[in-house]
């Protein structure tokens, strides 16, 4: 004997028996949908903000709401927006959420680390600002802390004072370093195995931006009757009247930076082996 009442009909889940189950589907252009409530039948021709538009045999159109109120080929399908290709510009941004502007692969979030005692000295605020922009995260992580250095004529004193030694490591790096000046000279009496000095070849770091980051093809020769800054703010037809005219000019330039792709590896590799070097008698302590 078959009992009619053996199930409760009222349990959880009755109302989808037997019903057909809507299928996930992109919009494609050209698919021709119905929908059931209306009746409408017709092609896709566009859709945005959520909103497909529809268009029949007559041309006439009609704008439906993407969802699972549609039937295709006879089946109820949900309809969907396209599975959006990622572009150049996404994968950069996802590459700047895994890596930092240096292009170090970002690490697990860690407690704020004791600055070690090791320091970074760089000369020049520009040159400092630019390392800040690129290298910043990749020092905090480690600890190392970068002072600006007024000038070249300043570290012979600071070197003296700092006292360099085991575990207490100076890096520096020098603006427009060159064989002969006198960088090169103040480079080689406070050079030592705790005491390493780089530099560029630059006339000036804004040099180590690549050109076409600020729209030249390359950074134009400035007759030496002219200051440097004033001649590149004239070929960028920026106003250098003032200071305040040259600090505008290179915060435009820095902002164009997004990262150690924007610089000529000659920087990169001169920064690279500072860090190495002030954390060199550390890396035993962080691993």
């Amino acid at each position: 004997m078959v009992n009619r009442y053996s199930s409760d009909v009222l349990a959880k889940g009755w109302q989808r028996v037997n019903r057909p189950t809507a299928a996930r589907t992109p919009v494609e252009r050209n698919m021709v949908l119905e929908e059931p409530t209306s009746g409408f039948v017709g092609a896709v021709v566009t859709w945005e903000n959520g909103v497909v538009v529809l268009e029949d045999r007559k041309g006439k159109r009609r704008s439906f709401p993407f969802g699972p109120n549609f039937w295709l080929d006879g089946k109820p399908i949900d309809l969907t927006p396209p599975v959006r290709t990622p572009t150049a510009r996404d994968r950069a941004q996802e590459h700047a959420r895994t890596h930092t502007a240096s292009g170090s692969r970002v690490g697990p979030t860690a407690s704020a680390k004791v600055a070690l005692p090791s320091r970074i000295y760089v000369e020049g605020r520009h040159d400092a600002e630019l390392i800040e922009k690129v290298w910043g995260a990749d020092l905090r992580h480690v600890g190392v802390v970068v002072e600006y250095l007024g000038g070249i004529d300043d570290l012979t004193a600071i070197v003296r004072e700092f006292a360099p030694a085991q575990g207490r490591r100076l890096g520096v790096l020098v603006d427009h370093l060159v064989p002969g000046s006198k960088e090169s000279r103040i480079v080689a009496q406070v050079s030592g195995e705790h005491v390493f000095v780089t530099g560029h070849e630059y006339v000036d770091i804004w040099a180590a931006v690549k050109p076409e980051r600020v729209g030249l093809a390359r950074w134009p020769d400035i007759p030496r009757t002219m200051e440097w800054k004033h001649g590149i703010c004239d070929a960028l037809g920026m106003p250098h009247a003032t200071q305040a005219d040259i600090a505008a000019a290179w915060q435009a330039i820095l902002r164009q930076v997004r990262g150690w792709q924007d610089l000529d590896p000659r920087l990169l590799t001169e920064v690279e082996k500072l860090i190495d070097f002030v954390t060199a008698d550390h890396i035993d302590e962080d691993s």
